[in-house]
């Protein structure tokens, strides 16, 4: 089932300025174009001297574009989570995305071969809000009190960098490697689950490949989602009642190709499953 987006579409980081020098413009349109023909080199030797700021200038551009045909702004993603990829890329936080209305795949749906280009899925803890987090010092505490549900969920990333030759800044322009998203059921309020202790497995064609635990990744889902609420209160564009948080990967992401169905089991929380569906297959 699909159960957000719901709500009228809104700006994004509306505090930010807007950035069209350029190299900004030319990476857009480079990760656009990408997004429809095939994969393009990294966009790290576009922009100057490797700055985060204008890495998410390019992801605001391409979503602003996004959500200028039509499409709706649902929540956000929360990547980098793992410290060991944070060490990895020379980086001391985690980063974030945008979720749009024409990403999510329902529970147990078909992802048609076509529609990605170097697909890789990974088990997490999603959260759908009940209140909006304007405070840029939101605590737990506050975060959990917004929080409608829980949900097990699989995130699809993608690429539009060929073979995944990036930096931080290459996977911050390009939109954090959102690729889809799908969550699963029940609906679990949070004061019935420890989101520290959730123990998840991940399944791909029924043979596990992928482990892990709510507090080996940036401690706890919770407190990923926290730094997320803090970081776009600062920014003026802060979450909102209904918004969907990707809190990140909750172990290692695996390739995925057609014919391949993957199911995660997150304890506490539930299931959630997708299939890749073989060439000339439709999605359901």
């Amino acid at each position: 089932m699909t159960r957000v987006l719901h709500r009228p579409a809104r700006e994004f980081a509306v505090s930010q300025p807007v950035d069209n020098s350029a190299a900004v413009r030319q990476a857009a349109d480079l990760l656009a174009a990408a997004a429809e023909s095939g994969p393009c080199p990294p966009v790290r030797d576009l922009l100057p001297d490797g700055n985060i700021d204008t890495a998410y200038a390019v992801q605001r551009m391409n979503t602003s574009r996004r959500l200028a045909g039509g499409h709706r702004l649902v929540g956000r993603k929360i990547g980098l989570t793992s410290k060991a990829v944070q060490q990895q890329l020379g980086v001391d936080q985690p980063d974030f995305g945008a979720l749009l209305s024409d990403i999510a795949v329902p529970q147990g749906g078909t992802v048609p071969p076509d529609r990605l280009l170097q697909p890789k899925v990974e088990a997490e803890v999603a959260l759908v809000l009940a209140f909006d987090l304007p405070d840029a010092q939101c605590t737990a505490e506050d975060v959990a009190a917004a929080t409608a549900f829980a949900v097990p969920a699989l995130e699809i990333v993608d690429s539009r960098i060929a073979g995944w030759d990036i930096t931080l800044v290459d996977t911050v322009a390009d939109a954090a490697s959102s690729g889809l998203f799908v969550l699963g059921e029940p609906e679990t309020h949070l004061d019935t689950v420890d989101l520290s202790s959730v123990q998840m497995t991940m399944s791909r064609n029924g043979q596990v490949v992928s482990e892990g635990s709510g507090a080996d990744w940036f401690g706890s889902p919770l407190s990923a989602a926290v730094w997320l609420a803090r970081t776009l209160a600062r920014m003026g564009d802060p979450l909102k009642a209904g918004d969907v948080v990707l809190t990140g990967a909750l172990g290692p992401m695996t390739a995925a190709v057609p014919g391949d169905t993957f199911t995660a089991s997150i304890s506490g929380l539930g299931e959630v499953a997708v299939r890749f569906a073989l060439e000339g297959e439709a999605s359901e």
